[in-house]
């Protein structure tokens, strides 16, 4: 795996697949009012994505499923479950999202993929202690393309 750390925006990044930080997708996205990463997402990608989300139902803590990127020149989007229903962004949460892109990367044959810090944003986790988490988890995954974490900051 070739991993790196980039600061910028995810949505800025070379890869073929992003992963878009959502929730157990419970309640409508358009009752949300997407941020962060999502609304992000909603902007430049369209509503597209998400009327695919809402029609794939609940999303099982730490769980991931994939749509199409909308307007976005990406190949998809891999929409992983990393805050509870309160909000909140867990050890178990961040490690499980990122086990569960990484399969539907591999799965579908993705050589690149750009992953937000999981639970940072709106899951309020620490952004040190979430990155962490990531790298060590993405440490023991068998896969031999291009990996970048995401730390956010505007240009």
């Amino acid at each position: 795996m070739e991993l790196s750390i980039q600061t910028g925006d995810l949505l800025d990044q070379p890869v073929e697949v992003i992963v878009n930080a959502w929730n157990r997708n419970v309640l409508p996205w358009w009752l949300l009012l997407p941020q962060g990463v999502s609304g992000a997402i909603k902007r430049r990608a369209g509503i597209g994505p998400f009327r695919e989300l809402a029609h794939l139902g609940r999303i099982p803590l730490g769980g991931a499923i994939l749509t199409s990127a909308g307007r976005l020149p990406f190949r998809a989007i891999i929409h992983v479950a990393g805050i509870n229903l309160l909000w909140r962004s867990s050890e178990y949460s961040v490690r499980e999202s990122v086990r569960s892109a990484m399969k539907l990367v591999m799965e579908h044959g993705f050589v690149s993929v750009a992953i937000p810090l999981i639970g940072a944003g709106s899951g309020r986790g620490s952004s040190d202690r979430i990155e962490g988490r990531m790298l060590d988890e993405l440490s023991g995954i068998p896969f031999s393309g291009d990996v970048r974490v995401v730390r956010f900051e505007q240009s």
